[in-house]
């Protein structure tokens, strides 16, 4: 049955919530909640910081291309090739973050940074969002500037070579095939709008 919104009635509340392992990264809680029916349930949820990646387009009458990074990612256990992000700063907003990782991982900016949308990465367990932006013809303007544990290069690619590959191989990041669909989505509505 479908029928409005209904999510206060869908709504737990939280009744306690205890640190049960903090990583450099994240912190696991173990939260006792309590349901719309009043039944109680224990629950991990894993806190992390909101994440921000930017979808790097240059814009050339023989097609487009994006602008991407491939690095070593541990969980996985592969080499990933992703468009540029990386975590938000305390007291930095999304946008500046994703200039900033655009910046850093590749050496190129852009005048041209727009919001798409924010989702969250798995809202079963995780607590955070995933910001989502374009950034429509960068251009070269510095060397990289990684993190001390970050190996990274940057490559041009074609972007119809993207849509293509997207899920398959060093594609393989799930919050990478998010950030070509919002940017896709806002790249069709330009193109609709200029023409």
């Amino acid at each position: 049955m479908v029928a409005g919104d209904g999510s206060g009635a869908l709504s737990w509340k939280t009744i306690s919530k205890k640190e049960a392992y903090r990583a450099k990264v994240f912190t696991v809680f173990e939260q006792t909640s309590m349901g719309p029916n009043g039944k109680k349930g224990t629950f991990s949820v894993l806190e992390a910081s909101d994440w921000a990646v930017v979808v790097p387009v240059v814009e050339k009458p023989e097609g487009d291309q994006f602008l991407m990074v491939r690095q070593y990612r541990h969980g996985a256990d592969c080499v990933s090739l992703e468009f540029p992000g990386g975590v938000i700063e305390k007291g930095e907003s999304p946008e500046a973050a994703a200039a900033r990782e655009l910046a850093e991982e590749t050496g190129w900016t852009s005048s041209e940074i727009y919001a798409l949308g924010s989702v969250c990465p798995n809202p079963a367990v995780q607590s955070n969002h995933f910001h989502i932006f374009i950034a429509m013809n960068p251009h070269a303007s510095s060397q990289q500037a990684l993190d001390e544990n970050e190996i990274i290069d940057a490559i041009m690619l074609p972007a119809e070579e993207i849509r293509q590959r997207m899920g398959k191989g060093e594609l393989c990041h799930a919050l990478m095939v998010t950030a070509l669909f919002f940017a896709d989505r806002f790249l069709s509505e330009r193109v609709r709008l200029k023409g």
